[in-house]
């Protein structure tokens, strides 16, 4: 193995699983292990770090360098600690495997590939201290996969940013532009009562089916609205449904998550209150239908194209052998809480985003070891 793939395995190997809100524990949870596996690797290699604390036990690690002068503008590189869940998978998620160009286990895509290789190049700076560089902080997140803790703290503590880069598997390709996100439940109320006498109750179930229904049509109504030239047109997407306590009951409750894809210029409020008017114009009592808060609001990504772009490209292709295409992505990333800030942010990472939180998940090593060379080189193109 070379460096940038020893590296990486060892990543993989450390377990950095975000529990996603459930009720779970154990020593793969979390970003404990993974985070001093950071402080150690930074210690070894000469440079002092920064554990910012985000929640109890969880902590963003940040490091920095400064460049020769004092003028040299800061780039900020951002990349998160957890993993999603390894429920589904059909490879040993923590075993990292090599095999035909590949390596395989859980994050080794989604983001440890992209850790790899900030890390190295990170680490190369240091040691070199080349001419003319930008100054770098490096911040290694939590919660990146679920409400994104880490990088909202970021977003409040760092000052003076010209750019930042945030690590995902973009295929080396430059984004800056991406959806944002707000999450929430919705419940019904019913009255239980034996399921053989109905009548004598009311059902959630029922009660929530038109409530889905209502969603549905708002959803069809989203996805013919005015779409965003690189991101095309929000989203609403109804993910979960639990209720109802036997089968013999009849259920006093029903529950739903709702997923809601922002386009910049919207905000979670809006959403939010776009879909209760959907519900309400179509169901019968909306008083027993409950919206409870957004549990979750990842800010969209639209960042101006700037005096950075030209040289942020040509590193990009000098590392690489192509030069990058300007992209828009669906999903949502740690840029969102930075650009929402106002520092300039765009997302840039090896792998493809087809194999990240997949059963087998993969990153092809030829793009790690590209990445490396891309992240130096936009340290120096950037100063």
């Amino acid at each position: 193995m070379d460096e940038s793939t020893r590296l990486l395995a060892d990543l993989v190997a450390i377990p950095s699983v975000n529990p996603m809100g459930r009720p779970v524990s154990g020593p793969e949870y979390f970003e404990g292990r993974i985070g001093a596996y950071l402080e150690d690797w930074f210690q070894q290699a000469g440079i002092s770090t920064v554990r910012q604390a985000v929640a109890p036990g969880r902590s963003n690690i940040l490091v920095r360098y400064e460049a020769p002068g004092s003028s040299a503008p800061t780039i900020l590189l951002d990349v998160h600690q957890d993993t999603v869940p390894v429920d589904g998978m059909t490879i040993p998620p923590f075993e990292p495997r090599v095999e035909a160009g590949r390596l395989y286990g859980r994050g080794s895509c989604d983001v440890k590939a992209g850790m790899a290789a900030m890390l190295l190049a990170f680490r190369r700076l240091c040691y070199e201290r080349p001419k003319g560089s930008a100054s770098v902080i490096l911040a290694c997140t939590v919660d990146e996969e679920y409400t994104h803790l880490g990088s909202d703290k970021l977003a409040e503590t760092q000052k003076g940013i010209d750019l930042a880069v945030v690590a995902e598997p973009t295929k080396l390709d430059v984004v800056p532009w991406h959806k944002g996100s707000v999450r929430w439940k919705v419940r019904t109320k019913g009255v239980a009562c034996h399921s053989s006498t109905p009548e004598r109750g009311a059902n959630a179930i029922y009660r929530m089916a038109k409530v889905v229904d209502a969603l549905e049509a708002h959803a069809e109504e989203l996805s013919r609205s005015v779409p965003h030239p690189k991101l095309g047109p929000p989203s609403l997407s109804v993910g979960r449904i639990d209720g109802g306590r036997s089968v013999n009951v009849v259920p006093d409750w029903c529950e739903i998550e709702i997923d809601r894809r922002l386009l910049p210029g919207e905000t979670w409020e809006e959403a939010v209150e776009r879909a209760r008017a959907c519900v309400a114009s179509q169901v019968v009592d909306p008083s027993v239908v409950e919206f409870e808060p957004p549990w979750g609001r990842m800010p969209a990504l639209e960042t101006p194209l700037g005096p950075w772009l030209e040289p942020l490209t040509k590193a990009v292709e000098a590392a690489t052998g192509r030069a990058p295409a300007l992209v828009g992505v669906p999903y949502g990333t740690d840029a969102g809480p930075l650009g929402q800030v106002g520092i300039p942010a765009i997302v840039f990472g090896p792998g493809d985003i087809a194999q990240a939180h997949t059963r087998d998940e993969w990153i092809e090593l030829d793009q790690v070891a590209l990445a490396v060379e891309a992240y130096y080189r936009i340290a120096l193109a950037l100063g």
